[in-house]
């Protein structure tokens, strides 16, 4: 597949994305149709979102045409998890040198593709071009083509530079690639009325291991998953499924529609955070599938699943009622952890709208209310400016962040893909409740919110040296209150004596009686 201007424009004006509903050119989005500026890939490039939407597939062999580094750079930071094979979690790459930029990189390319295929043996091989191949001219899909002739496997080539723009367009890029040379070239073993795919799925910390088992009571089947713990034999017959579940449907939205066009597959979005979310995806999967008994099963897998929550939940929720968290994250999880945040009685009061879609924004504007901020951007310095206005007791967000919470001396969870521990479906609720509660209720913040021992040091010889002068001024006031009085008295009993003296003798009475009461 040749990335061409013409492919990009058509990724960037993808008809399924909310944005570009609407076929005039004025009802469009402008920043769908825009070229990429320079720093438009600082938050992730085209070959990055290409690659975290491909290499979950655990039996393929993933190899990088370019420079190390942009294999190094990126490599392992998401974090899929795989049931069976590990190959995926080895990086491959030509490893360029300044002779190969010079004189061409294709035969150094073929050989990696014959070494890595006779020495691991993987069911495929996919190739990710980077802006240096791109730049020097490497015919990539050529290559691809004359190695998978020699060593007998499939060889997928992703057309991937970074320069072409964001990490989504690489996450579209990537479906492309799947749509033009894995779907479709293989037939299952057989065929059920339930069989559906998961699109954008990557199993994070395992999560998509809390959600298969509920499919497997109700009787559906995921025939493929992509690409989470996916085989890629799997993904070739995705387009015998009777229906797909977008769960980002920010990334692979153009992989839907085109199923759709091609093989008749509806396909719905849904959310697997927060007990109504993965209540409402079992009901509308159910409802689109057709099946009367199918629906009787899911109400009552429903009805046995939040009855066993809520008394699991009940501890969580009265430790964490009421408590206030500012949440920063992208996409289809700015809006859906705050439906699982709301299902434990915490308040979100903001959230990020970045990667976020027209009806992700709508969603967000109803589950926050009228109160809630919405964050088009957010620096540490308006995170801290957001944090301190709300009163916040939480920062929920990315890595990147967990800095910005300890400057605010508040605790932090990270949400995104870096994270460790599953939060979809039913079990990840729990598991979400307990991190929110050890990390709210940790005691390291009493400690944090201290002043240090220097600070207080320095606090209480301030507060010595106020208290030392607020005494000398009474010790005056009082000593010459006193001195004026004795003068006073004695100026007008005796004639005799010199004022000056009567002076005296009265302002040391007067020193000495102060300094008693003092001491």
């Amino acid at each position: 597949m040749k990335i061409t201007q013409g492919k990009i424009n058509e990724l960037l004006s993808e008809p399924g994305c909310e944005h570009n509903h609407k076929k005039d050119q004025k009802g469009k989005n402008k920043s769908c149709t825009q070229q990429a500026q320079p720093g438009a890939a600082q938050g992730g490039c085209a070959f990055d979102g290409a690659s975290i939407a491909l290499v979950p597939i655990t039996d393929v062999a993933h190899l990088v045409h370019g420079p190390i580094a942009c294999s190094g750079n990126s490599w392992g930071s998401r974090g899929s998890q795989s049931s069976g094979p590990m190959l995926y979690k080895m990086g491959f790459t030509t490893d360029l040198s300044e002779n190969d930029v010079i004189f061409g990189g294709e035969k150094r390319l073929f050989r990696s593709i014959v070494e890595v295929a006779e020495r691991y043996n993987p069911a495929a091989v996919f190739v990710y071009s980077t802006c240096v191949t791109a730049l020097i001219g490497d015919d990539m899909d050529a290559v691809c083509q004359s190695a998978q002739k020699k060593v007998g496997i499939p060889v997928v080539p992703v057309n991937s530079p970074g320069f072409i723009g964001s990490k989504n367009l690489g996450n579209r890029v990537g479906g492309e690639s799947l749509l033009e040379y894995v779907v479709g070239t293989a037939e299952p073993e057989y065929t059920t009325p339930y069989d559906i795919n998961l699109i954008g799925e990557y199993n994070i910390a395992g999560e998509m291991w809390n959600v298969l088992p509920l499919f497997e009571k109700l009787g559906i089947r995921v025939l493929a998953k992509i690409t989470g713990d996916a085989r890629y034999k799997e993904v070739c017959y995705a387009h015998r499924a009777k229906l797909n579940v977008m769960i980002c449907s920010k990334a692979l939205i153009n992989m839907a529609r085109k199923m759709e066009e091609r093989y008749g597959i509806p396909y719905i979005e849904e959310s697997f955070y927060g007990i109504d979310d993965i209540n409402r995806c079992l009901r509308n999967i159910a409802a689109k599938l057709g099946d009367e008994d199918l629906k009787e099963r899911v109400e009552k897998l429903i009805a046995e699943e939040t009855a066993k929550l809520d008394v699991t939940l009940a501890p969580y929720r009265d430790r964490l009622k009421g408590k206030r968290v500012v949440l920063y994250t992208g996409g289809v999880k700015s809006w859906s952890i705050i439906s699982a945040a709301k299902d434990l009685g915490i308040e979100v009061v903001a959230t990020s709208t970045k990667k976020s879609t027209e009806e992700d924004k709508a969603r967000i504007k109803e589950l926050l209310g009228k109160d809630g901020m919405m964050l088009e951007k957010g620096s540490p310095q308006e995170l801290l400016r957001v944090i301190s206005q709300t009163k916040a007791d939480m920062l929920i967000a990315g890595g990147r962040n967990q800095y910005t919470a300890l400057k605010a001396k508040i605790p932090f969870l990270d949400i995104n893909q870096e994270r460790h521990h599953p939060y979809a479906g039913y079990e990840g609720m729990v598991e979400m409740a307990r991190e929110l509660e050890e990390a709210l209720y940790s005691p390291v913040w009493q400690q944090v919110r201290k002043p240090a021992p220097w600070d207080a040091a320095t606090d209480a010889s301030l507060t010595d040296a106020s208290l030392t002068d607020e005494a000398d001024g009474i010790s005056v006031s009082v000593i010459d209150n006193v001195s004026v009085s004795s003068a006073t008295k004695s100026v007008a009993g005796t004639d005799g004596i010199s004022v000056s003296v009567i002076d005296n003798v009265s302002v040391s009475s007067a020193t000495k009686s102060v300094a008693r009461e003092v001491l």
